[in-house]
């Protein structure tokens, strides 16, 4: 049976930055990816923004890997000259009761050690976007966008000359502790197959509890309950109204940050994404969500045409919190959880994924 180093199980952002940080010559490293392509789902479905580390609760892996993945992320951009742009964000206050959310957005960002952010009045603001309606808000220079399928594909490049391997179409279906680590077994455009693999790296994003479930050894209560989050975007026709990125208020105890208006290199720009679960894959959108979508951006937009609004594209969050809950950490397991020596798992990585990156990487190497 062929035997190799390091398997890494999905080609997103995630897995090809751990492919990247990991693949040495005389280091046999194999990366499988499930679909034709990579980055298919979250990595390539997403607001392409880079994130300056403002919301999520001090000390957590994502307010620590956001910020340590953003500088990481810049610094390689610069390096395999991926585009990027730091063009801004503006989180806004829309009703003087929001302003003490914004306050405690401030605070609980200096609390991640991030110190940045400029308070705004309605003046600066509509100084900076006068089509925009806000009472106060918050300037985040650090925050940016990102072309994403050009750093997939600079991730996947530095993998291979470093001896990596890419097949597509390739599904594993189970894990199994064996002599020399793990016995992998799969599909590969139809056909099965089985390996060993000193390490395993399953970073399956949406379907990373399903293969965690087929892991020999690995107690069920260590595997995190999946909810799928649908989140939908529709670009707006036209010259762009706004030069930075627009985020309200999120709402309390909601999966995502708000109807936010981002823009992509191209200045092309778009809305979204809502927050709408599901029981199982789906990635249809069509107009009937034009009109909701609308309302939410009238808020702060009221010069909106809605004709001009268009479906773009929808993309799927692994979430590890249901409706109503708070926002939960990424989870990455690794021996010291599990007690399974070679395998790391990764659950839950939505949102500062994309960002942190290379911060995971990092961290996942730092633990082999």
């Amino acid at each position: 049976m062929e035997h190799i180093d390091i398997l890494v199980i999905g080609a997103g952002a995630v897995g090809l930055a751990c492919a990247a940080r990991l693949a040495t010559p005389g280091r046999s490293l194999l990366i499988c990816e499930r679909e034709g392509l990579i980055g298919s789902h979250a990595s390539s479905r997403n607001s392409e923004v880079v994130h300056a580390g403002i919301y999520y609760p001090p000390g957590s892996l994502k307010a620590r890997l956001c910020i340590e993945g953003r500088e990481r992320l810049l610094s390689w951009c610069e390096r395999y000259q991926v585009a990027q742009r730091q063009i801004g964000k503006l989180l806004v206050a829309v009703e003087p009761a929001e302003q003490q959310r914004l306050e405690q957005l401030q605070a609980n960002a200096r609390a991640c050690g991030v110190t940045s952010l400029q308070p705004l009045d309605a003046r600066q603001i509509h100084r900076l976007e006068p089509q925009l309606r806000a009472c106060a808000g918050l300037l985040s220079p650090a925050s940016g966008i990102i072309d994403s399928h050009a750093y997939l594909q600079s991730l996947l490049a530095c993998a291979e000359r470093q001896g990596a391997q890419l097949v597509l179409h390739t599904g594993i279906e189970q894990l199994q502790r064996s002599r020399h680590g793990w016995r992998v077994e799969g599909t590969s455009l139809g056909e099965h197959f089985a390996l060993e693999a000193a390490v395993v790296i399953n970073a399956g994003g949406l379907f990373a509890q399903q293969l965690a479930s087929q892991t020999e050894g690995l107690r069920s209560a260590l595997v995190p309950p999946l909810h799928l989050c649908q989140g939908r975007y529709f670009s707006y026709s036209g010259r762009s109204p706004f030069n930075r990125l627009i985020y309200p208020m999120p709402e309390a105890n909601t999966a995502g940050l708000g109807i936010h208006a981002t823009l992509d290199l191209g200045g092309q720009l778009r809305f979204g994404p809502d927050v709408n679960y599901l029981q199982q894959l789906d990635y249809h959108l069509d107009a009937s969500q034009r009109e909701p979508f609308a309302m939410a951006i009238r808020r702060y937009f009221p010069a909106l045409d809605m004709q001009r609004l268009q479906p773009a594209y929808s993309g799927i969050r692994a979430k590890l919190s249901g409706p109503g809950e708070p926002a939960a950490d990424f989870s990455i397991q690794d021996s010291k959880c599990h007690g399974l020596p070679g395998l790391i798992n990764l659950f839950g990585i939505e949102s500062p994924g994309l960002t942190a990156s290379l911060a995971i990487a990092e961290h996942i190497a730092a633990r082999l």
